[in-house]
């Protein structure tokens, strides 16, 4: 069994509200839209949540913002990437991790580890899905994917906003650039 790789970083940050852009299963392949939708974001730092694919897939998201990424199922050839990654932005405490969940419910060992590392917060990849939930205390994003359409979900990204009044998640559409919202 392969021993899972875990780090930690620090977002500097500069004033009250800060904004996080997330991706996720970008396949090598991110939206034609990715890089203007997340410029029009202007993001302090942009999380991946693994199935990269091509790493030269951060390399372009990095000339928007600095890059915190994990390793995903399909990317076996990024040995530096951590498996998992806290980040504190402030006051919040941050999981991320590429597995996460089954359905609406975290794993037993990610939320465990969730509560091992006191992160309120766990975003995650994997499943394609664009989820917002809280499971056992503990809120849990999943920004959906940006890369190549799977079956007939949406192809989104993600925002965490951080501000002295809360923390707001949500998705963005990434041929319009709207809020998207389920059906």
């Amino acid at each position: 069994m392969q021993r899972l790789v875990k780090k930690s970083a620090t977002l500097p940050i500069d004033s009250d509200w800060v904004r996080l852009a997330v991706v996720s299963d970008t396949h090598s392949q991110p939206h034609g839209k990715t890089a203007e939708r997340l410029a029009a974001l202007a993001p302090a730092a942009i999380l991946h949540g693994g199935d990269i694919g091509d790493l030269r897939v951060l390399d372009d998201l990095g000339k928007v913002a600095p890059v915190y990424a994990v390793r995903g199922n399909i990317d076996t050839h990024a040995r530096n990437l951590p498996d998992v990654l806290t980040l504190d932005v402030g006051a919040l405490r941050i999981l991320l991790t590429h597995i996460a969940v089954y359905g609406p419910k975290l794993r037993s060992e990610v939320a465990r580890m969730a509560k091992a590392e006191n992160a309120s917060l766990v975003v995650c990849g994997h499943s394609h899905v664009p989820f917002l939930g809280r499971d056992q205390g503990i809120a849990v994003f999943n920004p959906g994917s940006i890369g190549p359409r799977r079956f007939s979900l949406p192809i989104v990204l993600g925002t965490i906003d951080i501000t002295p009044s809360g923390v707001r998640c949500q998705h963005i559409d990434a041929a319009t650039g709207a809020t998207w919202l389920p059906r």
